[in-house]
């Protein structure tokens, strides 16, 4: 297996709206990541991946970019931001910038000018279709609710956005628009920074027949996922990209692709591929929720097993996998695979130690590391994120769905339970912004006891177990490139694993629950001796026979053969 620097890392995830305000406006900035540089140097991440800075009318929170050369206003200036990549720099950290260019932003000057005329030269940036009987081109549902096509009256035609409607899609077929993309991505690199995650990059390329989606009994629309992701000429575009830009720099590259298998992921991270690094994928986020119902289904040991497994497996030989619990879309993971209430801080450091032992690179969202929860808006005018609005509308408002049942599927699934502001400390405004500040989304109240000040000196808290965690992975290749072999795998309550290098085993044993299994060590890992490497209850290690586990217990042990 190659080594490279990538596959060594660990990331830890910015939301830069979010993460530290130093202006008093209640929204976070550059200046604020730059001064918590120290913070994250600490915790022991290497790389920075940052969601949009990019200049953005903020429809869609910046994945709606109106230029990609510039830094939006709120978050500061193009100085704050090299001030930023230098100053990680100086630190060995790196920076991984978010590449959004399967859409724009309806205001960028490409769309501006592509609506004026149907022989604009920039009409054939976006996707544009004549009606079908005077309505959509066809039936597909965008992923914010509401349909996938908007009319525009000046050129009697419709323009397709998957997301909202002020985010129309780019059409990839044009090999101007590739050339543009291809410029942009070597205007960052050549800035200096690390790489790219890339925003839903397999949907670049969009089956030409734009057929209609299967419509489900209870959708409004028909589903577009199935034909507009990993499309026909997905991989030559990525290919081409490399090529021509991508290759040229020692980088890392992650690409965000809902609805792939590891056959299909395979195509994209194949060593031999040369496309990208690693992608996100989304089969373990789903365990949980029925998106078509909008429903949260209970929390399921065995699927989420099946499912790592399957990943870890299916790109152990030249693949990579990419490990995460927490992201900008994703719930907080202790509410939902964990307990956030009588056992938060034992589930959370369980958590952090079933993802951190596992082959691949580690993925921290911001306060992931100090056991951040979920938050329960009382109401819809609480939540400003707008897949949850429009959804809202769609659902109560259009379908007649039980708001208090949709209200509670927005408590435990929603985006905006990642989106509340890091929480520095237990002073006014979670030390997020001043005191006199009104932060851009409502603070969790939990920030009182759950907090950096409180946790960075204690050596029980979380944030100390992260840091132990990382150190672990830095020091022992094993944990990096060991074969990773699922254990016990019909257990309902325990999560059991080997990684395997020469001749170390590392064995990981986790309890998903409140009660108290009985591990037992299969009889086939064989052991000349054993020691423990970090476990979140300190308890007697005389055996690894057979283990009486405690709620959300969690234990690592290294085994000589």
């Amino acid at each position: 297996m190659a080594k490279v620097w990538w596959k060594e890392s660990v990331v830890y995830e910015i939301y830069p709206r979010s993460f530290k305000d130093t202006n008093g406006d209640g929204i976070g900035d550059l200046k604020g990541i730059t001064e918590k540089l120290d913070y994250i140097k600490l915790l022991g991440a290497n790389v920075i991946w940052l969601c949009p800075i990019y200049k953005s009318p903020n429809d869609d929170n910046g994945y709606d970019i109106s230029d990609y050369r510039d830094v939006m206003d709120e978050f500061g200036t193009m100085e704050d931001f090299d001030k930023l990549l230098k100053e990680a720099h100086k630190r060995d950290i790196k920076i991984l910038m978010d590449l959004v260019v399967n859409h724009t932003s309806d205001e960028h000057k490409w769309f501006i000018e592509s609506r004026k005329s149907k022989d604009n030269k920039y009409r054939d940036y976006y996707i544009w279709k004549d009606p079908r009987d005077g309505k959509a081109p066809n039936n597909w549902g965008g992923a914010f609710a509401g349909s996938a096509w908007e009319y525009d009256e000046n050129t009697d035609m419709y323009f397709l956005h998957c997301f909202s409607k002020k985010q129309p899609d780019l059409n990839w077929e044009n090999p101007e628009v590739r050339k543009e993309v291809q410029e942009l991505v070597k205007f960052w690199l050549d800035k200096g920074i690390d790489g790219f995650r890339m925003d839903v990059i397999n949907m670049i390329s969009k089956d030409q027949a734009f057929p209609d989606g299967v419509k489900a009994e209870e959708s409004l629309y028909g589903d577009k996922d199935p034909i507009i992701m990993n499309g026909p000429r997905v991989h030559e575009y990525l290919k081409e990209l490399n090529a021509k830009v991508l290759s040229k720099y020692d980088i890392m590259t992650v690409g965000e692709t809902p609805l792939v298998t590891p056959e299909i992921a395979m195509k994209y991270v194949g060593e031999d591929r040369k496309e990208l690094n690693m992608v996100f994928e989304f089969e373990h986020m789903d365990i949980d929720r029925d998106e078509s119902k909008a429903t949260k289904e209970p929390f399921d040991l065995i699927k989420l097993k099946k499912v790592l497994t399957k990943w870890q497996k299916g790109l152990e030989n030249g693949g990579w996998n990419s490990l995460y619990w927490n992201n900008h879309d994703q719930a907080r993971v202790v509410s939902r695979f964990g307990n956030d209430k009588e056992y938060w801080e034992k589930s959370a450091k369980m958590l952090g130690t079933c993802l951190h032992m596992q082959q691949g690179t580690p993925y921290i969202y911001q306060g992931e590391e100090i056991g951040m929860t979920n938050v329960h808006f009382e109401t819809i005018e609480g939540y400003r994120d707008i897949s949850a609005i429009n959804r809202y509308r769609e659902e109560v408002e259009v379908k007649g769905r039980d708001k208090d049942n949709f209200m509670n599927y927005l408590h435990e699934l929603s985006r905006d339970n990642a989106r509340t502001p890091m929480q520095w400390s237990s002073g006014e405004n979670a030390g997020f912004t001043n005191s006199e500040a009104t932060p851009w989304i409502k603070l969790n109240p939990r920030y009182k006891k759950i907090n950096v000040e409180s946790q960075i000196n204690d050596p029980n808290s979380i944030f100390n177990y992260y840091r132990k965690l990382i150190k672990i992975r830095r020091e022992n290749e094993i944990v990096v490139y060991g074969r990773y072999d699922l254990i016990l795998e019909d257990d309902k309550e325990i999560y059991a694993y080997t990684r395997t290098l020469n001749d170390k085993k590392l064995l990981v044993i986790c309890n998903f629950t409140k009660s108290e299994p009985i591990f037992c060590l299969p009889e086939n890992i064989r052991y000349s001796s054993f020691e423990k490497v970090i476990g979140n209850y300190d308890e007697d290690d005389s055996t690894i026979e057979k283990i009486k586990l405690k709620p959300y217990e969690s234990r690592v042990y290294m085994l000589q053969q």
